[in-house]
Formats: C-alpha cells, sequence, structure tokens
C-alpha cells in the first residue's frame, strides 16, 4: 500500500502510544528490515522555509527520528515501542515537537545509503510493530497548486518571474576617478 499523504507526528506518536509492548521494526526496503540492534541516536524537527520555482513561499516542519546501527552489535529482538516512547518523552521535554510535523526516519548502512523516508504504513503482526519506510520524492508545488512545470501553451515557464527584478547600478569605489582616501590625507 502506497499512501500519498504523510503522517504527522500526532498520528505517528499515538500510533506508538497504541503499542507500548510491541517490538519496533523498521522495513526500510522490500523484505529487509533494520536490523534489531538498531539505536535512536537522535529526533530532529526541522522548519523548512523555501521559495517554490512559481515564486511561491512554502512552510512546513519534519520531525526526523535517525537510527543507527552500531557495527559488531548484535541483538536478537528490536527495541520494544515503550522504549522509543521513553526517548520521545526525554526530546519532548526539551524540546516541543510540532504535532502537525510531518514525520521522517533517517537511515542507511553499509548496503542502503543514509536517507530520509516517509513512514508509508504502520502494521501490527506476531509481536511487532512494523513501520514500512517509503522514499521520499521531488515534486512540484507548482504542479499541486494546478499550475505547470516547465512550459505552458504558450512557452511561457512557470518559473518566470511575477515581476522583474529592479536593476541596480554598481559603482567601484576603489576608482581613482571618485573622491578617495589616500594616505596622509586625514580623511580616514
Amino acid at each position: 500500500m502506497n499512501k500519498t499523504e504523510a503522517i504527522n507526528w500526532k498520528t505517528f506518536k499515538d500510533t506508538l502510544l497504541q503499542h507500548p509492548d510491541l517490538e519496533l521494526q523498521f522495513q526500510y526496503a522490500e523484505g529487509k528490515l533494520v536490523d534489531a540492534a538498531y539505536h535512536i541516536t537522535e529526533i530532529k524537527q526541522a522548519p523548512i522555509t523555501s521559495v517554490d520555482c512559481g515564486g511561491v513561499i512554502n512552510n512546513w516542519t519534519e520531525i526526523i527520528v535517525q537510527l543507527w546501527v552500531p557495527e559488531n552489535e548484535e541483538q536478537e529482538h528490536s527495541m520494544k515501542v515503550s522504549k522509543a516512547l521513553s526517548i520521545v518523552d526525554l526530546v519532548e521535554k526539551m524540546l516541543p515537537l510540532d504535532l502537525g510535523g510531518t514525520v521522517k526516519i533517517e537511515f542507511g548502512n553499509s548496503e542502503f545509503d543514509t536517507r530520509q523516508m516517509f513512514p508509508n504504513d504502520m502494521v501490527v503482526n506476531e509481536g511487532n510493530l512494523t513501520i514500512d519506510l517509503r522514499p521520499d520524492a521531488v515534486q512540484c508545488k507548482a504542479i499541486t497548486r494546478g499550475g505547470s512545470c516547465g512550459t505552458d501553451e504558450k512557452g511561457e515557464e512557470c518559473c518566470t518571474p511575477v515581476a522583474e527584478k529592479p536593476v541596480v547600478q554598481l559603482v567601484n569605489l576603489a576608482s581613482p576617478a571618485t573622491n578617495s582616501c589616500t594616505p596622509g590625507s586625514g580623511c580616514c
């Protein structure tokens, strides 16, 4: 199942709260789980402000849960959801997290480049809460607003600025033709 809408922090945390006694697993590719010895090394809150190709300012917040698997550490079972929630509680005492923030899971290992992925689905099965991850994707926000990306039927690009920027004339202040200070002149 591929969801098109990202999971926000409130939904993510509420799902964890419903299953404290389960083991927490992350599936980063089809049939591949993050090693059971993983640690949640940090939870980041990243406020994002951007200007898209159509000249529109966009704002959102991402809550990024970083996973790390130490080398040469073996563990048979993944951490319990309750352990993950204790880390969340510690973080939230110091950094109130935006409940509407988009959740991303950051992970990589020797076979999988580090990247941020979205929780696609959160499945309870056989004593586990498995969070299936899907890759982030590039998008054109102009299209999501009903615009176009590239050129329209008139040949105008979506990225054409709404108004022309004013031309600024630069003046060379070091030019000898202008009044300038010289050593010993007393102007400095």
